[in-house]
């Protein structure tokens, strides 16, 4: 991926030391050639304005951390909530999910975080949803045997529509509550910005684990 047309109030977001311009470059390797080190790696798709992701690697030195973000104002917000120097266990850069096989090498991911991700309420932008079969397909090549994926979302139907599409491409579901704080999965739950404007506004978050089985292999 090649820096294309950056604004020059966003030249803070490149010249960070956790942006990675060219993600592709580390595909299948993250872990020993980005970290240097063989600690598992998470990642975050759509990593908003970061407050998630940050929170977790602060808290969690020994586990490699990723955010993917599509939209570059977003991300540059997240990135002046980093401190100067950077955390080491956090690469960031800007892609859409689309492209994500170019950046991920087979069974290289241990978690994947779809957190409030665009509901698409529309039936003919059913395609464009984080948990439609394409994107669980992709899913499926870049996670490790037993590795899973944690959705949560406010919108019920998306919510509804995902459990179907995870079971329907094979994965084992745990954890599914329609009342994340209000569930004993309350406890260590990290908030994203959204969460705390949505949980303020009263409405229940609804949450999930879809985990790869053993049998599944990439194709289901």
């Amino acid at each position: 991926m090649r820096l294309r047309n950056i604004p020059k109030s966003l030249d803070f977001v490149y010249s960070h030391p956790n942006f990675v311009n060219q993600p592709e470059n580390f595909a299948g390797k993250w872990a020993e050639e980005h970290f240097h080190n063989t600690n598992p790696v998470y990642l975050e798709i759509g990593c908003g304005k970061g407050k998630f992701i940050i929170t977790h690697a602060t808290q969690n030195p020994s586990i490699n951390y990723i955010a993917m973000e599509k939209y570059l104002p977003i991300l540059g917000k997240m990135i002046k909530k980093l401190p100067e120097e950077g955390l080491p266990n956090l690469a960031v850069f800007n892609a859409d999910a689309e492209n994500l096989p170019e950046y991920f090498g087979e069974g290289e991911i241990e978690i994947i975080f779809l957190n409030f991700s665009d509901p698409w309420p529309k039936k003919r932008h059913t395609k464009r949803r984080l948990t439609n079969p394409k994107f669980l397909e992709m899913y499926k090549k870049i996670l490790k045997e037993n590795g899973c994926i944690i959705f949560k979302t406010d919108n019920r139907d998306f919510f509804e529509y995902s459990i179907e599409q995870f079971e329907l491409a094979g994965f084992s579901l745990q954890g599914i509550t329609y009342d994340l704080h209000n569930s004993p999965y309350a406890e260590g739950n990290v908030t994203t910005e959204y969460e705390e404007k949505f949980l303020s506004l009263g409405q229940p978050i609804y949450r999930l684990s879809a985990h790869k089985t053993e049998n599944m292999g990439a194709n289901g």
